[in-house]
């Protein structure tokens, strides 16, 4: 694996109600995938905002390709989709992605090539042409995961991406993020679908109540037993 294109250290955020991340190292480099799984209210989605700087950590630091995130530079070196597909409601799926693109500043002369391009990649020539608001919502997520990668970034960060896609998007997607991996992004992908992310991950890492309490190998058998193993033994060591 190549450099970190995603990194945190001793990252912390806390809430009122109590829920948070407390003290996570992650790191994402560049040619691999990084899933990240834990059960609801673990802390992935906090995380993830914090990596791209949505969110800022109480204590710690994060790195994109080495630089603070949210600064332009950044920015443009990164693709994500935290928190659902995001489209213009009355703009068309083609016209999304020239916006997305041009928010990302790909040169203006690239920007037809980049679109037809991602549009292929994801099989969204069919809806083109729709309003954003009257696709199904698996031809949505397609939209929101084109949007996130249009400018082919170095590293991107995707909450949940096989959320209602099909088995045929779900390929797609697995493909796409492999292709890229394979260039040298970092892909770091949240899911709670074990069997899925045991296909596309080179590493898994496990959170629990905001903390990083273990790794997973893809490739091991019984990945749903050790997943609820490890998280059980994190609350059991937290309960003495």
């Amino acid at each position: 694996m190549g450099e970190a294109r995603l990194e945190a250290r001793r990252l912390v955020r806390g809430f009122a109600d109590g829920e948070g991340v407390s003290g996570v190292d992650i790191e994402v480099r560049a040619g691999e995938i990084h899933a990240l799984v834990g059960l609801n209210g673990a802390g992935k989605t906090t995380l993830m905002r914090m990596l791209l700087g949505m969110l800022r950590p109480t204590d710690g630091v994060v790195r994109v390709d080495g630089r603070p995130p949210g600064s332009p530079d950044s920015w443009r070196r990164v693709g994500h989709m935290v928190g659902g597909p995001f489209a213009y409601p009355e703009m068309t799926t083609r016209t999304n992605l020239v916006v997305a693109a041009r928010l990302r500043l790909v040169p203006e002369p690239e920007i037809t090539g980049v679109v037809d391009e991602i549009m292929a990649e994801l099989d969204l020539g069919p809806v083109a042409d729709k309003r954003a608001r009257m696709l199904s919502q698996g031809n949505l997520q397609r939209v929101g995961l084109a949007v996130a990668l249009v400018h082919d970034p170095l590293a991107a960060v995707l909450d949940e991406p096989t959320n209602a896609l099909d088995p045929a998007g779900v390929l797609l997607l697995r493909a796409s993020l492999r292709r890229r991996a394979d260039a040298g992004a970092g892909i770091f992908v949240s899911s709670h679908h074990l069997d899925e992310v045991a296909r596309v991950a080179d590493r898994i890492t496990v959170m629990n109540r905001g903390r990083v309490v273990g790794t997973l190998d893809p490739r091991e058998t019984e990945l749903e037993r050790r997943f609820f193993a490890t998280v059980h033994a994190d609350d059991l060591s937290r309960s003495r």
